[in-house]
């Protein structure tokens, strides 16, 4: 299929623009430009009926979703995206709003530390930490915990999977995981990043920059906890949604890791949205099928969750 021709639209005006790509600005360029996007695509910010920021007693910042609702509730802990560079629990408000409402459960989101100047594995030690601090802080703040999930997208997605290795191990018992267009290897030589060369999209450069940002070691690249495609088992982990953009370098890797999950016996349900580009989830503000990505997210957890 050709691009969507709404995403159509945004690289033209990318193009006319002649906007740079992020990995030719500096860290804190490329940081305000892509919250600037992110906002931007984003849309109005939608109310929730209570937000709060917290901490955790590690240091690492939190922000609490809550819908309306009594009593404990299903709760998604999510990761932003941004090539574990970029980003931040700013960047991921509107699609936690957003899921919040629909679903409707308790989003917290996670600040885990960045790259370079904090490289792995210490982004997925800060959401592991977050996850089990969540859980283990329940009754505070109203988690059923027999219906506690992680998700993210990009990177957020990336250490979502790896959260739930850790977690299957040393807990906390998780019952979900929605994983959006996930990074799952390092270095992967697939046929979607081999196209995946755009000057005006997301692209394998884009993909090569975040990594040589995040791995201290390329030695470290080949860790499950940074490649989980290679860990040495996948079963026992939690149900899995995995949404794949059909024009996204990582898609591949992507739709490989949900092969690896069912085949390990793990319910997996892997959607791939046509005409798509790495990034579609958090554009709600421009983008029709963004915005039935979210819906059928929500309607996911929502089943899900249920059943946990």
């Amino acid at each position: 299929m050709p691009l969507d021709p709404q995403v159509e639209e945004l690289r033209a005006k990318r193009a006319a623009e002649n906007a740079p790509q992020l990995y030719t600005q500096t860290l804190e360029e490329a940081r305000a430009a892509d919250l600037a996007a992110i906002q931007a695509g984003g849309g109005e910010v939608e109310p929730v009926h209570f937000v709060e920021d917290l901490v955790t007693d590690s240091g690492v910042p939190l922000r609490r979703y809550r819908p309306e609702g009594e009593g404990p509730l299903p709760t998604l802990v999510y990761f932003f995206g941004g090539g574990w560079t970029l980003g931040s629990i700013e960047t991921a408000d509107g699609v936690c709003r957003r899921l919040a409402n629909l679903v409707p459960c308790q989003v917290i989101t996670v600040g885990y530390r960045l790259a370079p100047e904090n490289p792995f594995p210490a982004a997925v030690n800060d959401c592991h930490r977050a996850t089990q601090w969540i859980a283990g802080h329940a009754v505070e703040l109203g988690v059923d915990v027999a219906r506690l999930a992680v998700g993210g997208d990009s990177a957020g997605g990336n250490l979502a999977a790896a959260t739930t290795l850790l977690a299957r191990d040393s807990g906390p018992a998780i019952a979900a995981q929605l994983l959006v267009y996930p990074n799952t290897l390092y270095g992967s030589d697939t046929a979607s990043m081999r196209a995946g060369d755009d000057p005006f999209l997301f692209n394998r450069t884009s993909v090569n920059w975040y990594w040589e940002h995040y791995l201290a070691d390329e030695s470290d690249g080949t860790n499950p906890l940074a490649s989980p495609l290679l860990a040495s088992s996948h079963a026992g982990l939690p149900p899995a949604l995995v949404i794949t953009a059909e024009f996204d370098p990582l898609r591949d890797e992507g739709e490989f890791y949900a092969e690896k999950l069912y085949a390990a016996g793990v319910p997996t349900e892997m959607v791939r949205y046509n005409g798509m580009i790495h990034g579609f989830y958090t554009m709600s503000g421009v983008l029709d099928t963004a915005r039935q990505a979210l819906a059928d997210s929500a309607d996911w957890l929502r089943r899900t969750l249920d059943d946990a």
